[in-house]
């Protein structure tokens, strides 16, 4: 379905030619993600809730990330990707990107913190990239990547800062507008900010300006919370959550958007994420990685819940379920630690009803 109108919004990295362009560029490479929805969810909410599963895109991948990398390796001419495509990567981008220089038989080198979970090693080299691991600090993600770029000459490929990525990433909305096309609002997770900028911002207020965008984050990297209240870029000494997806910060791309078309930022903590993610197992039967799972901690949480303004203008909520790639002993481990502490109360898990969206 085509917009009847849409407004351009220019000045930024991305617009919403690029992501139209972007959508026609890698229509080959990615499978079009279902919507999901839940009375269950509906009821525990208070809100009409549709769920995108980035989750399911492309087998082992498991996240929103291929779009945006699939994006930037064919932007590339013959000579740029000649000698390959290097990034650094807690897994998903990682993943994402040596799938799509396979793809187009180049080679691929990711730089990886060595603390990231067993899963994302593995779908990494699924894809035939080369890990080179590093310290988890972003300083030491970041020298290592500029390494391997001044020893090989491959192209640096950020996981968020970068136009070709944010582009790549808001086709995701154009999908969403039209499995479910009066939306009043949307939720995406928030790090570096490739997601939030490209899908929820650029697109969604291109094509409906009067869209609410709110980006979910962990207290525990809280970056971009901070970001907004100093009106500067800050990096933050360490992170510490279970998203470890959302350690990431914002950059020159992708500041400006969030700065100006994001309508606010909502933090959870840990164990709200965890609760989310127990929930989209137990009700959807979906299993979200932690990242994934910190927009519908959002919309359960009480500063969502008890907040008037959102109360009474958000209703038919767009949430994306941003990647599936989850270690699963933390992921046991974390619930039985919450169960001592549960805060969402049993019983409206005991009736369910699930609602399948493919159009």
């Amino acid at each position: 379905m085509e917009p009847k109108s849409e407004t351009r919004i220019e000045g930024y990295a991305a617009d919403i030619s690029s992501i139209r362009e972007a959508q026609g560029r890698i229509k080959s490479f990615i499978r079009r993600t279902d919507v999901l929805t839940s009375k269950t969810l509906n009821a525990l909410s208070g809100k009409h809730l549709f769920f995108k599963c980035e989750c399911f895109l492309n087998g082992y991948i498991g996240s929103f990330k291929i779009r945006g990398a699939c994006n930037a390796v064919f932007s590339l001419d013959d000579d740029q990707a000649a000698k390959g495509v290097v990034t650094q990567s807690s897994g998903n981008h990682g993943a994402a990107l040596a799938f799509a220089a396979k793809m187009r038989g180049i080679p691929a080198y990711v730089a990886m913190p060595s603390i990231a979970p067993k899963c994302k090693f593995e779908n990494v080299m699924r894809y035939d990239a080369q890990i080179i691991k590093c310290d988890p600090t972003l300083q030491s993600r970041e020298t290592t990547a500029s390494t391997i770029v001044q020893q090989t000459g491959a192209i640096l490929i950020p996981s968020s800062n970068d136009p070709r990525i944010i582009s790549g990433q808001g086709t995701m909305f154009l999908e969403l507008l039209e499995q479910v096309p009066q939306l009043d609002t949307i939720i995406a997770p928030i790090s570096g900010g490739g997601m939030i900028v490209g899908i929820d911002s650029l697109a969604a207020k291109s094509i409906n300006p009067s869209i609410r965008v709110l980006a979910a984050g962990p207290s525990g990297a809280n970056d971009a919370f901070q970001f907004e209240a100093a009106i500067k870029i800050i990096r933050l000494p360490e992170t510490k959550t279970i998203a470890d997806g959302l350690r990431a910060f914002l950059g020159n791309h992708t500041w400006p958007v969030l700065r100006d078309l994001v309508d606010d930022i909502i933090l959870v903590e840990d164990d709200e994420i965890v609760e989310a993610m127990k929930l989209c197992y137990q009700v959807l039967k979906v299993a979200v990685a932690p990242s994934g799972a910190v927009a519908l901690a959002v919309v359960l949480s009480k500063s969502f819940l008890n907040n008037p303004i959102w109360q009474n203008e958000c209703n038919r909520i767009g949430i994306v379920f941003s990647g599936g790639n989850v270690d699963l002993g933390v992921l046991w481990e974390s619930l039985r630690n919450l169960e001592t502490r549960r805060f969402l109360p049993n019983t409206f898990l005991q009736v369910t009803s699930y609602t399948h969206l493919n159009y």
